[in-house]
């Protein structure tokens, strides 16, 4: 490549970032309010739980109060558990009953969804913690262990700085609605599918 042809696709490339740069610059002048988010990361892909706690991890390195409500999930130990227990500025709740097709019992499910939703309650009433977490929230919600109206007044009155996570396959439809930013999260291959059992920091 001859240098005069380096030169001109360095220009090209110059101009075509400044003018990102005024676009990026212009959309950051604009966005000016300020408010509790709520966040919605859904799908059949991995990594929903792994990106809320991304932003535990986040919010704690500026010293924020975390809430963390892990639903469905609570038979087995896990990473995040075993980390986030022990930080300061968070409080910790895991549902304990585990998987639904583990249990099996549908009125022990709904008793610990419901017990578990009263730790979020207080939590998202509380505007000391900055940041809730409610880990695959949208599971008890899909088998109607949880009122999705009861849980979207909850999240409507929260205080107006708080923030909220909530992850899970198949998050309702009023809840995309009501939320602020919805990331979903798709499935191209997974290693459980070719026989691989889950792995200690991967999924445990």
């Amino acid at each position: 490549m001859s240098e005069d042809t380096e030169a001109a696709r360095a220009e090209r490339h110059a101009q075509r970032m400044a003018r990102k740069k005024e676009v990026v610059d212009r959309k950051i002048a604009e966005a000016q309010e300020e408010k509790g988010v709520f966040l919605i990361l859904t799908g059949n892909g991995k990594g929903k739980s792994s990106s809320g706690f991304g932003m535990v991890a986040r919010a704690l390195g500026h010293g924020m109060q975390v809430g963390i409500v892990q639903f469905i999930k609570g038979q087995f130990a896990t990473g995040e558990e075993a980390f986030f227990r022990g930080q300061d500025n968070v409080q910790y709740h895991v549902m304990g009953e585990g998987y639904t097709w583990e249990t099996q019992d549908r009125e022990k499910d709904v008793e610990a969804a419901r017990d578990a939703w009263a730790h979020a309650r207080d939590m998202l009433r509380d505007p000391n913690v900055d940041l809730v977490l409610l880990d695959e929230l949208h599971i008890a919600l899909k088998y109607q262990y949880l009122d999705v109206a009861e849980v979207l007044e909850e999240l409507a009155n929260r205080p107006p700085m708080q923030h909220v996570i909530t992850t899970g396959r198949a998050a309702p439809k009023a809840m995309i609605e009501a939320a602020d930013t919805v990331s979903e999260i798709g499935v191209v291959k997974h290693a459980f599918q070719a026989g691989i059992k889950a792995q200690k920091g991967i999924e445990l």
